[in-house]
C-alpha cells in the first residue's frame, strides 16, 4: 500500500506578515497532483491542519477545497487534529465526511478504532491519535499523573489491544501529533511542555508497522518506521536549512517499509545573514540571496541609520531585522544572555529564587514551581480550545 504522509499545513498562517494563503493553495494543488501521478493509495495528515482554533474564513475555504479535490480522486484520506487545531471544530461532520473517504480522527476516546483499508495483501489498520493534551485527557486514559508519555502510552495500549483482535497479518499505521525524543525542533512549533518534559520515547509506538508523526516542522526519520513529514512550507527563519517534503511510504506485504521524499513547492528560499551593515551591503558572496526572504542580524556596535531601507535596496525581500551588537566579553548584557541561553522557564525561576534569598528551592518548592508552570500552560490550552 502506498501512503502519502504529510502534516502541519497551518492553513491561515502568515510568514513574518507575508500572506501564505497562495503558497498553501499551491501546496494543496501539488498534493493532489502527487496523489494522482504517483498512484497513492491513501493520504495521511498528522495534525495542525489549521494554524489556530478559529481559523480565518479563507483558510476554511482552502481546507474545504482540499477535501473536495481529494474526495474526487477516490483516494481515502485519514486526518487527525494537532495542538493548533480545535479538535471539536475540525471534527464537525466527521461521520458524513467519512462517507466520502475523508476520515477525521479528532476524539481521544476513539484512538483504538481504526480506519481499515485493504490492498492485494490484506487489511491495513490506520489508527488516529490526535494531539493529546495530558491535563485534558488523563481521566479518559486512566493515568495517575498528566504527562505526554503516560497518555500516549495509554492510547497506544488501546491500539495494540485492538490490533491483537484482528486477522493475522493485518498491517498497521499510527498517526500521532507529538514531540518524540530524537526529533529536531525549530522556532515554529508551539511549546507543549508539561511537567518539564515534552518529548516521548519512540519506543512508546512499538508494535506497529509505521508511525506518521506531526508537530515538528523539519522532515526527519526518528527510525525507519517512525518519521516526521515536517511542514510543507517554512513558518520561521529557523527553518532556513529545511528541505520541505512529504514522505511517500510503500508498505509491503509483510510490513516492510520503502520511503521516498517528495519535494514541496516553496515560494521563495530563506536566508539568514549576519554582520555589519556595510559588509552585508557590499559582500559579493551574498548575491545568491538577493531574491530570498531575509533575516538580517546586524552586529554594528552602534545602530546604523535607516538600516531596513538600506538593506531592502539590495535584499528587497528582507522581512526580519535583528540587532546583536558586538560587545566585549565583560559587558554585563553578554554575561546575562549567556546565563539564560538554553535554560528552561523552570531553571530560570529556580535561579531567581537562589539569587533573591541565597539558597535554591527545595524539593517541595521545585514541585510548586513546576505545578505553576503546568497550570499556566494548561490554562493557555483551555483558552485556545474554548475560543
Amino acid at each position: 500500500m502506498r501512503v502519502l504522509h504529510t502534516s502541519d499545513w497551518h492553513l491561515g498562517r502568515a510568514f513574518h506578515r507575508v500572506n501564505m494563503l497562495g503558497a498553501q493553495a499551491d501546496f494543496i494543488g501539488h498534493l493532489v497532483a502527487t496523489v494522482r501521478e504517483r498512484d497513492v493509495d491513501v493520504v495521511v495528515v498528522s495534525g495542525d491542519v489549521y494554524d489556530r482554533a478559529v481559523p480565518p474564513l479563507a483558510a476554511v475555504e482552502l481546507f474545504d477545497d482540499a477535501l473536495h479535490r481529494l474526495a474526487d480522486l477516490g483516494v481515502p484520506t485519514v486526518m487527525i487534529s494537532g495542538n493548533h487545531d480545535s479538535a471539536r471544530r475540525l471534527g464537525v461532520g466527521a461521520g458524513l465526511i467519512g462517507r466520502a473517504g475523508i476520515h477525521l480522527r479528532t476524539a481521544p476516546a476513539a484512538c483504538g478504532e481504526p480506519v481499515v483499508l485493504a490492498d492485494g495483501h490484506g487489511d491495513v489498520a490506520f489508527y488516529g491519535l490526535p494531539y493529546l493534551e495530558p491535563a485534558l485527557v488523563k481521566d479518559e486514559f486512566g493515568v495517575a499523573r498528566a504527562g505526554h508519555e503516560a497518555v500516549i502510552g495509554a492510547a497506544m495500549d488501546r491500539v495494540r489491544a485492538d490490533l491483537a483482535t484482528r486477522a493475522r497479518g493485518t498491517r498497521s499505521v499510527v498517526l500521532a501529533h507529538a514531540f518524540v525524543t530524537g526529533g529536531e525542533a525549530s522556532d515554529s512549533e508551539r511549546d507543549i511542555t508539561v511537567g518539564g518534559v515534552a518529548a516521548v520515547p519512540s519506543g512508546v509506538f512499538d508494535g506497529v508497522d509505521y508511525v506518521a508523526l506531526g508537530h515538528l516542522h523539519g522532515s526527519q526519520a526518528i527510525s525507519e518506521r517512525v518519521r516526521y513529514s515536517g511542514s510543507p512550507l517554512p513558518y520561521s527563519f529557523s527553518e532556513s536549512a529545511h528541505r520541505k517534503t512529504m514522505w511517500l511510504i510503500d508498505l509491503g506485504a509483510a510490513g516492510e517499509i520503502g520511503a521516498e521524499r517528495i519535494d514541496c513547492p516553496v515560494p521563495r528560499p530563506l536566508a539568514r545573514v549576519r554582520g555589519r551593515l556595510d559588509v552585508l551591503l557590499g559582500d559579493p558572496d551574498l548575491a545568491r540571496h538577493e531574491d530570498s526572504w531575509i533575516e538580517a542580524t546586524l552586529t554594528d556596535p552602534v545602530r546604523p541609520d535607516d538600516p531596513m531601507a538600506r538593506l531592502c535596496e539590495r535584499f528587497p525581500h528582507t522581512l526580519s531585522l535583528v540587532f546583536d551588537p558586538e560587545r566585549s566579553p565583560e559587558d554585563p548584557d553578554v554575561s546575562y544572555a549567556q546565563r539564560l541561553k538554553g535554560r528552561s522557564d523552570q531553571e530560570i525561576a529556580e535561579d531567581f529564587v537562589t539569587h533573591v534569598r541565597g539558597a535554591g528551592p527545595d524539593v517541595r518548592e521545585r514541585a510548586v514551581l513546576e505545578a505553576a508552570f503546568d497550570t499556566v500552560r494548561t490554562e493557555d490550552t483551555l483558552r485556545e480550545v474554548a475560543r
